[in-house]
């Protein structure tokens, strides 16, 4: 799996750096999330719970994934900034249930 960056931008308004990557994965499935998150990790030497990979895009027949990823200066800032689910999705926090009290009234 070979990792190259292909945008990088700062984000000052969202205290954030936003990239757009490609992933070269020849012979082998569209990597996880988790992986993806380890190798950006890796490239840009910060810690793992401060990336947020927002989408993966993989095209048939072509071992290439184009996606967008975020990275924060703590993950503080990404808890307060980012949507639930992609939270979740990165297993940044847990999702949340519904409480089930009483059972809905019927009209």
């Amino acid at each position: 799996m070979e990792l190259e960056i292909q945008k990088t931008r700062e984000n000052p308004l969202m205290n954030r750096t936003e990239l757009h990557f490609v992933l070269h994965h020849p012979n082998s499935q569209t990597p996880k999330r988790d992986a993806v998150r380890e190798e950006i990790s890796k490239l840009l030497k910060v810690p793992k719970d401060r990336v947020v990979v927002d989408n993966m895009e993989s095209s048939f027949g072509v071992h290439d994934t184009k996606g967008y990823a975020k990275i924060y200066p703590s993950k503080e800032d990404a808890l307060k900034v980012e949507n639930e689910h992609l939270l979740v999705r990165n297993k940044l926090a847990e999702k949340k249930t519904k409480k089930t009290g009483e059972p809905a009234k019927e009209a």
